[in-house]
């Protein structure tokens, strides 16, 4: 058991060496396999859910996990699935930008197609376990049936065509805000709640700015491959004011669900995000430079990457302090002698 790995998978994407590699136990492989760092993004989606539905008095404590083990499952199944398929497509072919960030283990040699299938396979077939689970126990609600063919879907298909088409991005913000939180709200209160899927919003565009980094990221490579993300369709300097956009907009829609009641003020906390806003705002004003800053990380993580670290980086500040400040909510409302008070 490789703790030490382990702790540097859910943190960065490692670099490895094929003599490394063979070193490590099954679960360091997978997590790096699946870029585990970025599962924390699909585990605060599902937070959020669970969140949601303790304050509508409808959380059960067994299908949220089922639910938080479906989701982070799906999403690593589909982390696998898009390395596969851009392989056997020959995009990371010619030293492409996905191969040079961090360990792509089928196309660095690390694992033969056959491997890299098994662990899609096993990883896809526990989380359609957790989601026939799901619909097990609500008595197969067709809705969630319709909700666990949609997040199939998304898993199978999200590398291409949708990626090659520009609806990456659109995929991704349907399905970290509507289909994550909306739906396991619905998957726990038995119940759909516009008003859950409009707070679910300010967190899924901070996740829906990581992907259209990575993106702008790769402009000149993508375009040179006829990959047709949002970037390459609508421009460089177009995605990064999109990015900027998504990224103020969280704090407008908080403001607004506060003021609507739906929030008490004590989500006024995700303020404290500001300085890392602040601090990654100005880089989005600017093309990505040639060469790496000085002041900015190399490898695992940092460049070649530019943007999508700083928007993930932005992200998790936010978003952590989004689910705590629910969090505190939830308990405020749920309290014998302050629940008058806020409604």
């Amino acid at each position: 058991m490789n703790f030490a790995m382990w702790r540097k998978a859910l943190n960065v994407i490692p670099e490895v060496s094929k003599s490394e590699w063979d070193q490590l136990d099954v679960i360091s492989k997978w997590l790096i396999s699946t870029r585990a760092a970025v599962l924390i993004m699909t585990f605060i989606s599902a937070a959020l859910a669970g969140l949601f539905a303790w304050r509508d008095n409808s959380f059960s404590f067994l299908p949220w996990l089922a639910l938080t083990l479906g989701l982070i499952l799906a999403h690593a199944s589909n982390n696998i699935f898009n390395d596969y398929t851009d392989f056997v497509r020959g995009v990371d072919k010619d030293n492409y930008f996905r191969t040079i960030y961090g360990a792509q283990p089928i196309a660095s040699g690390l694992m033969t197609s056959r491997q890299h299938l098994t662990y899609f396979a096993v990883t896809g077939l526990l989380a359609l376990a957790a989601g026939l689970y799901l619909v097990f126990i609500n008595a197969s609600d067709p809705v969630i049936w319709m909700l666990l063919g949609a997040g199939a879907f998304f898993v199978l298909f999200y590398t291409w065509p949708l990626k090659y088409i520009a609806l990456g991005e659109i995929a991704v913000l349907l399905v970290w805000g509507p289909l994550m939180i909306g739906g396991g709200y619905y998957v726990l209160a038995h119940q759909w709640n516009w008003n859950v899927v409009m707070a679910s919003l300010p967190y899924v565009l901070g996740v829906t700015t990581v992907i259209f980094g990575k993106h702008i990221d790769k402009f000149k490579i993508d375009r040179q491959k006829r990959i047709f993300t949002l970037p390459v369709v609508i421009g460089e300097k177009a995605a990064r004011y999109s990015v900027l956009t998504m990224m103020v907009l969280p704090y407008l829609l908080t403001f607004y669900l506060i003021g609507t009641k739906f929030f008490t003020p004590v989500m006024l906390i995700v303020l404290f995000a500001l300085p890392t806003l602040k601090q990654v705002y100005p880089a989005f004003l600017q093309p990505k430079p040639e060469t790496r800053p000085e002041d900015f990380p190399d490898g695992q993580g940092g460049w070649p990457l530019y943007f999508a670290p700083m928007a993930f980086w932005n992200n998790r500040s936010f978003g952590s302090l989004f689910m705590f400040g629910l969090l505190i909510d939830v308990v405020l409302r749920l309290l014998p002698f302050t629940q008058n008070f806020w409604r």
